[in-house]
């Protein structure tokens, strides 16, 4: 496989991944009959986000390095709580 075609598929995967999340939520809050995010949306949000900052990296796209970036940051962020969460529970 040629490096462009690789990188090319790196960020379609990302974006497939990104995009999932949002049908993940949907479809969960649908099944509860209200608006609810689940942690897979959160594992999703920062699988497709890292993808698509490898992605913007290799196209060396400031603008979209910088809104992954971000991202990574609060996707992250948004495990560790729910994490503590969890500990505090048990």
């Amino acid at each position: 496989m040629e490096k462009q075609t690789l990188w090319l598929a790196i960020g379609f995967a990302g974006q497939m991944v990104f995009t999932g999340r949002f049908l993940l939520q949907w479809l969960y809050s649908e099944y509860q009959k209200r608006s609810l995010i689940p942690v897979g949306f959160w594992y999703l949000s920062l699988v497709g986000s890292a993808l698509l900052l490898a992605y913007a990296l290799y196209r060396q796209d400031p603008v979209f390095i910088l809104g992954q970036s971000f991202g990574f940051i609060v996707y992250l962020r948004n495990l560790q709580l729910i994490a503590r969460q969890r500990e505090r529970r048990d």
